[in-house]
């Protein structure tokens, strides 16, 4: 399953960058684009464990940029 979320408050493109390849990482995560400019997040993701990988996938980019909001 592959979803598209816009962000709030990402502040740099290195930001983004290093959220990017942290979700990456995040097991049952098949790819994933953080666009600074666009500030808008693409998660391509198995589909029976969706809900579970975003709750990760939210603490992951909490860690990296506090401020950032993911409009679920």
């Amino acid at each position: 399953m592959k979803k598209r979320y816009n962000l709030t408050d990402l502040d740099c493109a290195n930001c983004a960058a290093k959220m990017e390849t942290a979700i990456k990482k995040i097991d049952g995560v098949n790819d994933a684009t953080v666009s600074f400019m666009a500030q808008k997040m693409t998660i391509d993701a198995d589909d029976g464990r969706f809900d579970d990988i975003m709750k990760e996938v939210v603490a992951v980019c909490k860690k990296v940029e506090p401020d950032c909001v993911i409009n679920l």
